[in-house]
């Protein structure tokens, strides 16, 4: 099999994928919205609505400039705070895994109740390999999340309103200065909700350093994409 394309910044793949000038579009977990302020800015004719359920990033958001078409409200991807047929175009981008595993499907009955019918669902996962994800199941493992995802995506195409248009599989080039940059971006996120002791930090030090050299530590990312359409019922 050949390796995914690099690819720094999604949009590129999105873009690729789904037409996006002029679309309403809603981000389930938008984290800090970096890849919607993007395609705001490339086309301004967009509308986005940016839910997050993180409580500390929600309040940055809200804090960081105002983005002409874009506004945050404070929510989960289960339940969805705006009317039926609202959206054109669904993100998740790395978020369906963070749902609770009892709630994955709830999640994408939502992103189907809020799309109109023909509208489309982007989602993007991270896949469960590579050197980074060595380091990072130390403290976190996400294969039974990541895997979970993977399987309420199936039983939303078996049972829900959907047709599934391409999958397509890229890999993020990601790099840390250090490891003290790795601990505050990865160890220490405001959305964690696991518990570091010192000798967990330690072992994660440990795997994380034969990859630093004099510029620093350098990973890429398996991402998986699935693009699904909302039929009319």
């Amino acid at each position: 099999m050949n390796a995914p394309t690099l690819c720094q910044d999604e949009y590129e793949v999105l873009s690729a994928l789904v037409p996006l000038a002029g679309r309403r579009i809603v981000e389930l977990g938008c984290g800090d919205a970096r890849l919607v302020r993007g395609v705001l800015q490339r086309h301004p004719d967009c509308r986005v609505t940016a839910l997050e359920v993180d409580a500390v990033q929600h309040a940055r958001n809200l804090a960081a400039p105002p983005t002409p078409g874009l506004s945050f409200v404070a929510g989960g991807a289960e339940a969805v705070p705006t009317p039926d047929a609202s959206f054109d175009l669904a993100l998740m981008l790395k978020s369906l895994h963070h749902v609770p595993i009892p709630a994955m499907g709830r999640a994408l009955a939502e992103a189907a109740r809020v799309l109109v019918p023909g509208g489309l669902l982007y989602v993007s996962e991270p896949v469960y390999d590579g050197g980074l994800n060595d380091i990072v199941r130390l403290y976190n493992d996400e294969g039974t999340v990541r895997a979970a995802a993977q399987a309420a995506l199936e039983e939303a195409l078996a049972h829900g309103p959907w047709t599934e248009i391409v999958q397509h599989r890229f890999a993020q080039p990601v790099r840390y200065a250090d490891f003290a940059e790795f601990e505050r971006r990865m160890l220490r996120p405001s959305f964690a909700t696991y518990t570091l002791d010192d000798a967990t930090v330690e072992r994660v030090r440990a795997a994380f350093m034969p990859h630093c050299g004099p510029d620093g530590a350098a990973f890429e990312r398996p991402l998986r994409v699935r693009l699904l359409r909302r039929e009319a019922t």
